[in-house]
This record gives C-alpha cells, structure tokens and sequence, in this order.
C-alpha cells in the first residue's frame, strides 16, 4: 500500500508548491499569504499545530499561527527575542531553531511531543521562522524536512516580496505626500509634454481641479500672456533641449489663468529625467508663484524713486536758501533772513518726518513698533491735535465732535497723536478747503474715530492700496508731495492696539477715514 500513497503524496506536495507560488504572484496581503503557506505546511507534515515568526524592527512578532493559544503565542515571542542573530543563516537553524522547537513542544503542555522549524532565508538573511508541531513522538524523516524547507523558502520569498512591496507603497505614499504639501507648484510631463501628474499648489494656481489637469498638454495648461523671459518649453525642445541629461531650463513670465482673473507671475523650472536607454522618460517641472517676489521689486523701485525725489526736494531748497544767504555781494533785509530761515525750518522738519517715517517702516518691517499704554482721553487729544494744525491751513475748518460720554481707553497715546496727525494732514493736503470733521463714537466693546473732509475723496480702484507702504494714487501724486508712508503706519499702530482702520468714501463728496479701538 506505501507504493501508490507514494506518489499520491509527491502529487499533492506539487500541487501545494504550485499553490503557493500562485498565491505569491496574486496574494498582496502577507498576513493572509502566511496563514496559508503555514495551513499547507502543517496539512502536508501530520502536525497538529504551527506558527511563523518574523524579524522585524521592534523585535520577533508571530504573524501566523494554528493550534496555538494566545498566551503562548506571547511566550513565544519571548523566547525568539532570546536567539542570537548569526551572519551564517544555517548556524542560526541548526543549533537554536531545533533546540527551540523542542523546547517549546515540551512546554507547551498541549500534548505536542515534537516539532520541527527552519529559518526563513533570502539572499543570506534571516527574515523568520516556521515551526509545526506533532502530537506524537515520531520524529521528523529527511523528506519532511526537505519539504519543510521548500515551504520555507516559498514563506521567505513571500515576505521578501511584501518587504519590497510595503517599501515601495512607502516610499510612493512618502513623495506624494511631499509633492501634495509643496507651495510650489509641480507639474510631472510624459515626454510627449502630457501632464501624468499635478500637485494641488499647481491645481490652486489655476484655480482649476487636478483631474482637469491630468492629459492635458503643457502648452493647453501653460498659457503665456505675453512672450515670457526666456524660451518657452516647446521653443527649447524644437532647438534640441535636452542635450543633456543635467540640462535644466527657467522661463519667467505671466501665465492665464482665466477670462475673469488676472493673469499669474510664475517663474518654472523644468529638469529632464533620462531613462536608462538615454531617452527622454518625464520632465519635472517646478511652478513657483513669483507675485511677492514681483512686487517687491516693484516697492524697491518705488522706495528709490520716492526717496530720490521727495527728499531731493527738502534737501534742493534748503541748500538754495543757505546758499543765497551766504553771499557775499548782497545785503538781506531782517524780514528777507525771517522768511528764508522759516522755510529753511519747514524743509527741515518736513526732512526730519519724512526719516523717521522711513525708520518706522523699518521697524515695522522689523516686528519692532511697541507701545507703552496709558489712559488716553480720545477727545482732549484730537481738540489739541486740531487746535496745532489749524495753523498750517487757512482755507480748512477743523472742527472735533465727540460725545460727552466718551470713554477712557487704554493706549499709546503718542502713537494715536501720529495715527490722527497722519490723517488730519492727509485731509489738508489733499482736499482744497471746507471743513474737516474729528468725529467719535462709542459701541460696547469699541469706540471708533472718523476724520472726514469735503475734498474729492478716493477713487474706487485706489481703495484697496490705500494702506500699503509707499502707495500714492496717481492722479494725486503729481500735485502733493509724500512718501506714501503715513496711512501705512497708521494702519498699523491701530492694528497694534487690537483694532482696525479703513476708508469710507464718496468720489466728489470728500473721503472719511475711520479707525475703530477696543474699549478694554
């Protein structure tokens, strides 16, 4: 009867391997993968019971098992964490992985009389074991062995391959989750210069959604409105780019990004991936929104520009007078060195508070404006404010109303005199005449102050610049002079204390600023 069973038996371990190498292919799940090498090896040797233990970072962890209690399964564990690593894979079977079988038969208590492991190996590394049991004493033949190490060996390659598998997924989940946090944009090409690929900076520059973007051609997607700095990619790549595979290309420009929004200043970098045969696999490109780096050149500009002229001006007319003054050949009269002297102060003060604007900036620029806070009677300090510069005007009225109610506050008072000079200064230069109101408010939880004129108000595309540093309205900044620097500073010693400032406005029925500051 041995005869027939014999190759019955060499049959069904066949069919077994075969099983497992399929499953091995088509089984991503190791776990699942493990259990059924372990079932099989466990059917085709009459155990009763088995298990498989990894090699991980944190130490030995029993993946799989059959016929084994939990609690002993953490003894186990125990006793892995107890086996010396070797470098020869068969001195760690020998010695250890057999006397451990054993013992763990032996301690069991569950009846199981014998048992046989082998390590898991790959490329001469210990990835784990696998270890079955019997409830009886005969011992394990040569051909049980034998096969056991065929399971083994399918088990190693099992666990090499998820191994791979869990790096490459982490290593994929890590660069798209690099990619996806960029502010950058980052646009992946196909070498035909179809988009495989899109960031969601790149998607939120467009304003469009990624899967939009994803087919689409580089030059459907990359839209210059005017002719760029620098060659286009599709201009580069007609001239033969990339000639090499380190070549890399820059093009600076402003791009489309639809019918109702303005278009976008972008700089892109665009680098080559050359696969192993030397053809063009991808182009990488790098999108990166150049707006702040645009208007900061633009505020450079401005700075040089306004601080060339409006403290030329100062500078010109004080000279002027100091040099006519000094003359040797000309008697002035008293009243002739009055006025020259007066004018001389004016350019000067008008110098002295043009710099320590700049220096204010400066700091704000800096984080370094601070404010020492002390009670503040809004009213008393606009009635003396407008009672100094009514001297500088004769065609305005300046008139303070608050009522009587109105509350002490807790504030820098120096600060706030700069905030309501800037603004009542702003109202007599820029409107011809009429009256300029002080007026206050009171709500419960702030009290808000308006500085209002008859002149011609601000017009509605110069409203959202008003505040910022250096910015003067065009019409307006050929006939007064300034460095656009007041209504910024006043913007932010009121947002300092906690409040805010804006403009209320009618064009040809004057302009009305107001800040708002909390009460406690």
């Amino acid at each position: 009867m041995l005869g027939p069973l014999l190759p019955d038996f060499r049959v069904r371990q066949r069919d077994y391997l075969l099983e497992i190498a399929r499953a091995i292919t088509q089984e991503l799940d190791l776990g699942k993968l493990l259990n059924r090498i372990l079932r099989i090896s466990v059917e085709m040797l009459a155990g009763q019971a088995g298990f498989i233990a990894l090699r991980e970072r944190a130490g030995w962890h029993v993946v799989a098992s059959q016929g084994i209690p939990t609690i002993l399964l953490r003894m186990i564990e125990q006793m892995l964490a107890e086996v010396v690593e070797e470098e020869d894979p068969e001195q760690f079977e020998l010695p250890q992985i057999s006397h451990m079988a054993d013992q763990l038969a032996q301690q069991a208590s569950l009846g199981l009389l014998s048992g046989i492991g082998l390590p898991l190996v790959t490329r001469k590394r210990v990835l784990g074991v696998i270890i079955i049991f019997r409830s009886y004493t005969t011992a394990f033949s040569a051909n049980d062995q034998a096969l056991l190490s065929s399971f083994a060996n399918q088990a190693a390659i099992a666990v090499q391959n998820a191994q791979l598998y869990a790096e490459a997924n982490e290593e994929r989940q890590r660069l798209n989750t690099l990619l996806d946090s960029l502010s950058d944009g980052i646009l992946i090409l196909a070498a035909n210069n179809t988009i495989e690929r899109c960031n969601p900076a790149f998607a939120r520059m467009l304003n469009l959604p990624r899967q939009a973007l994803i087919g689409r051609r580089h030059e459907d997607v990359i839209r210059w409105e005017r002719p760029p700095q620098g060659m286009t990619l599709e201009q580069a790549e007609s001239g033969g780019w990339p000639l090499t595979p380190h070549a890399y290309l820059y093009v600076e420009g402003d791009i489309k990004v639809g019918d109702d929004l303005p278009p976008l200043p972008v700089g892109i970098t665009y680098v080559p991936l050359i696969g192993e045969n030397g053809r063009l696999r991808n182009i990488i490109c790098t999108v990166r929104d150049i707006t702040k780096f645009r208007q900061a050149e633009e505020l450079k500009s401005t700075f040089i520009s306004v601080i060339s002229h409006e403290l030329k001006t100062p500078v010109a007319l004080i000279k002027g007078y100091v040099s006519t003054l000094r003359r040797d050949d000309a008697q002035w009269d008293p009243e002739v060195i009055q006025d020259s002297l007066e004018v001389i102060e004016e350019e000067a003060d008008r110098l002295a508070g043009m710099i320590e604007n700049l220096l204010e900036a400066s700091r704000l620029q800096a984080g370094g404006l601070s404010l020492k806070r002390s009670d503040v009677s809004l009213p008393r300090l606009a009635a003396r404010i407008a009672e100094r510069m009514q001297t500088q005007t004769t065609s305005h009225t300046i008139q303070v109303d608050f009522p009587e109610d109105f509350p002490i506050i807790f504030a820098d008072e120096n600060r706030l005199e700069q905030v309501l000079t800037n603004l009542i200064g702003n109202a007599i230069k820029y409107a011809p005449g009429g009256i300029i109101r002080i007026h206050g408010e009171v709500r419960p939880q702030q009290v808000i102050v308006c500085v209002s004129d008859q002149g011609p108000g601000v017009a509605a595309e110069d409203i959202p610049h008003i505040f910022d540093r250096f910015y003067r309205a065009p019409d307006v900044a050929r006939q007064t002079k300034g460095a656009g620097l007041g209504l910024y500073l006043a913007k932010a010693i009121v947002e300092e204390h906690g409040g805010r400032i804006w403009v209320d406005n009618v064009p040809g029925q004057g302009a009305r600023f107001c800040f708002s500051l909390p009460r406690e």
